[in-house]
């Protein structure tokens, strides 16, 4: 194949059309198409935020590739294309109303129906009284194939501490 001429959108030839073979490749193969950490987080007053970034903090030290997401400021779509492009991912939600935050909600229920697989998630949840984000985002990830979860949870009882830091 030397070139590829849709019906729609633009024509495909030489390193453009290398490029989108090898990314179909890895897309039909379920394969990340780089090591790296999508952060993603949802939350209502700031802590679940400073959480995630510093998170993502520690990971950029380790020299990780890291790309954080704010899913209450960007569109769910673009957190998904990075969750299919890392092979890694930490979820970070603030709880509500026994769940966790709605714009949580909507990444993961997009990741479920795209049938994301293959990747290694952290939980990260907040909640003062009761925290519950990290078991719903686990019972919502339910079915997923080949997922792997980090041996810890860290939970952050409203704003960062020494110990959930440490988490």
């Amino acid at each position: 194949i030397r070139t590829i001429c849709p019906l729609h959108g633009p024509q495909l030839s030489g390193e453009a059309l290398d490029r989108a073979l090898t990314l179909y490749g890895l897309w039909a193969a379920w394969k990340p198409e780089e090591s790296g950490v999508l952060v993603a987080y949802a939350g209502f007053h700031g802590h679940t935020a400073e959480a995630a970034k510093l998170l993502a903090e520690k990971l950029h030290a380790l020299g990780e590739t890291v790309e954080v997401i704010d899913l209450n400021r960007v569109h769910k779509s673009y957190a998904v294309a990075s969750a299919f492009k890392f092979d890694r991912m930490a979820l970070c939600a603030a709880t509500y109303d026994g769940a966790y935050a709605p714009a949580m909600e909507a990444f993961l229920s997009a990741l479920k129906l795209k049938g994301l697989q293959g990747r290694t998630v952290a939980l990260v949840e907040n909640g003062t009284w009761a925290p519950m984000a990290a078991k719903v985002m686990t019972k919502m990830l339910e079915g997923s194939k080949n997922l792997t979860y980090a041996a810890t949870t860290v939970t952050v009882r409203g704003a960062l501490n020494a110990a959930s830091e440490a988490q």
